[in-house]
């Protein structure tokens, strides 16, 4: 598991909006409403709540970035704590061991009070809505009125993945910053950086993750060391009911970014047997070509990853059973 926005300090997802948020808070130009917006997990909120940090008076920090700021701050240590009184949340609420799917009108309402009232520790009073996509109709209404009536010294930060989806009257009140989507040697080294894979597992890893840098931590984290024993194992021939868990997880919606992994560490291990030029080359090649074709007719045709992971575990043995003789 990936730590929460509020608790990272030196990943600075994009400095120039990073900048551009510094630059109006110099020159007094700050907006009260502020859409972020791009793919999830590249670092929307993380923006968000480094921002409200030095809203709420966290010292700057310009080694950790525009908006960087030391996590023994005391304000830091307020925001971390979930108890600073000036800074107001809205996510989805979990109930019991499952989250809501949307945040609720009640949670909206409740920022007409927060900000009505004068901040308490700092100049500023600021809420951030992660996600803005995850507010129903009534609480985009409620919020809208926030955003019609500008509060005195308040700041609103919405997340957005999908701001097409949002009211156009909420987009037409906010200043948009854009996060676009990490490059693959970027991610890679933040994977070498962070936690400390290798080159070739940080490759892959970044290529399964989509530009994301938040799929691309909770993959490294989960699922990298564990991915690379199966097909190590599927390779040597091991017994098939280590396949079943992992393609029962691959029918979650969330299960592309794995699939595209397993198939990426698989394709790489065929790959090394391919070009070996030992018993069977010609065999392991044919499977590396299948790989890659599947792999572009699941994401084209939206096949059953499960079924697919099961026909390739079929060819694997093939593959190398025409290797044995």
């Amino acid at each position: 598991m990936t730590d929460h926005p509020r608790d990272r300090y030196d990943e600075v997802s994009h400095e120039a909006a990073e900048q551009a948020f510094v630059d109006a808070m110099a020159g007094g130009r700050l907006h009260h409403g502020w859409l972020l917006c791009g793919p999830e997990g590249v670092g929307k909120a993380g923006f968000a709540y480094r921002a409200a940090r030095r809203l709420l008076g966290a010292a700057p920090d310009p080694q950790r970035g525009p908006l960087g700021s030391a996590p023994d701050d005391p304000t830091n240590q307020l925001v971390a704590a979930q108890s600073h009184p000036d800074l107001m949340v809205l996510e989805r609420v979990t109930e019991g061991t499952k989250a809501r799917k949307t945040i609720s009108v009640d949670q909206a309402r409740e920022l007409p009070g927060f900000f009505s009232k004068s901040p308490s520790r700092s100049q500023w009073r600021v809420a951030i809505v992660d996600s803005a996509d995850d507010l129903n109709v009534n609480a985009a209404n409620a919020l809208l009125k926030i955003l019609e009536e500008p509060p005195q010294r308040g700041v609103l930060f919405l997340v957005a993945h999908a701001p097409g989806r949002l009211l156009p009257t909420i987009r037409s009140r906010c200043r948009r910053l854009s996060f676009p989507i990490w490059g693959e040697d970027r991610l890679a080294a933040l994977l070498q950086n962070r936690l400390g894979l290798e080159g070739e597992q940080a490759r892959a890893t970044a290529r399964a993750a989509g530009g994301s840098p938040g799929r691309a931590l909770s993959l490294a984290g989960d699922e990298v060391a564990g991915i690379d024993a199966l097909v190590n194992g599927w390779m040597q021939g091991a017994d098939m009911s280590a396949v079943i868990p992992v393609a029962e997880s691959l029918k979650r919606a969330d299960g592309g970014p794995k699939f595209e992994l397993i198939l990426d560490r698989l394709a790489a291990a065929v790959k090394g047997r391919a070009l070996s030029g030992g018993p069977g080359a010609d065999a392991w090649a044919e499977l590396w070509s299948s790989i890659q074709t599947r792999a572009d007719q699941t994401a084209g045709l939206n096949l059953d990853r499960q079924d697919v992971l099961f026909t390739l575990m079929a060819e694997v043995d093939r593959a190398r059973a025409r290797a044995a003789c």
